[in-house]
């Protein structure tokens, strides 16, 4: 696409894209929470790794900090989507801090999961990303896993004593060579069932996949420290595609499109649609599009709200 007006650029959208349910019910905690409670509201790292989402939330009274330390006392304060380690919960209860707890439910059942193992005196493998703030929220005594290479290396006390869980935002897809690994090198080890793996990430995986089938191009909608968006640009480039992950239409280059007949769009976990909307009206500039709407898994998971907030 050459930036001239004489070509129809077909824009498909994936489904499901964008939020979902564990995202959506983080930012609703902290959004009722400036209204229950006003401003300020503190929230430990990102409430979920979207740049407009946490700047959205500061304008309105979040307050952003790394460490519980930098929250003053008697604040409430809101654990992230991603979940937070024991001694972080610990810290707080010693504080009396008012805390809300915003860990996406799926990621609490896999904290659980870890601590249902360890009091069965296993030792734990997490197959997950080093640095990403859930497995941080996992890690105590724990082997981390990021490749099927480091499962066959991989070194343990007692390989009669041993057990995995992963990190929730890979896929089914991302994580099956690596468990199988596992239970080549380690017979014996426990883990959970793989539908413990998030329906969102393999939903937007899955939807991927088939986008890129009938595109030319494909644009992720995401920050650049989102792990499952940086997942949904890879899975493009690796079906052969040119994938960009940009944070919105400003990120846009006319370039990319040309020669194009068409571009497909989704939108990680913590993207909002409205970024979505606004990279299709972005690609209007460049020239008449037609948008469609591809068929995809439908979506109605809803998680509970806590008690703090339940009620307004």
């Amino acid at each position: 696409m050459d930036g001239s007006h004489n070509k129809t650029l077909r824009v498909v959208l994936a489904q499901p894209r964008g939020f979902c349910a564990g995202v959506e019910r983080a930012i609703d905690i902290v959004e009722r929470a400036l209204i229950k409670f006003g401003p300020p509201i503190y929230v430990r790292h990102e409430i979920v790794h979207n740049r407009y989402v946490v700047e959205d939330l500061r304008a309105r009274g979040a307050v952003f900090v790394d460490e519980l330390d930098e929250v003053p006392d008697g604040a409430w304060t809101v654990f992230s989507a991603h979940g937070v380690a024991r001694k972080v919960v610990q810290a707080a209860k010693d504080r009396d801090l008012p805390v809300i707890d915003a860990t996406c439910p799926l990621v609490a059942k896999v904290h659980a999961e870890g601590r249902r193992y360890a009091s069965q005196g296993r030792e734990l493998v997490l197959i997950g990303h080093a640095g990403h703030a859930e497995v941080e929220g996992t890690i105590g005594q724990v082997y981390l896993v990021q490749t099927v290479e480091d499962a066959q290396a991989l070194e343990v006390v007692d390989p009669t004593k041993l057990a995995y869980i992963t990190q929730t935002t890979l896929s089914v897809d991302d994580t099956r060579g690596i468990i199988a690994a596992l239970k080549e090198h380690f017979p014996e080890i426990a883990g959970p069932d793989v539908k413990d793996i998030c329906y969102a990430t393999q939903n937007r995986q899955e939807a991927v996949h088939h986008l890129a089938k009938l595109v030319d191009v494909l644009l992720v909608v995401g920050s650049k420290n989102s792990s499952n968006s940086n997942r949904l640009r890879e899975i493009g480039t690796e079906l052969g595609h040119p994938a960009y992950l940009i944070d919105d239409a400003s990120a846009l280059r006319a370039e990319w499109f040309t020669g194009a007949a068409s571009v497909g769009v989704t939108a990680g976990a913590s993207a909002p649609e409205v970024l979505v909307q606004g990279v299709i009206e972005g690609l209007r500039k460049f020239g008449a599009i037609e948008v469609e709407l591809l068929d995809g898994t439908p979506e109605d998971v809803k998680f509970k709200l806590p008690a703090e907030v339940a009620s307004l």
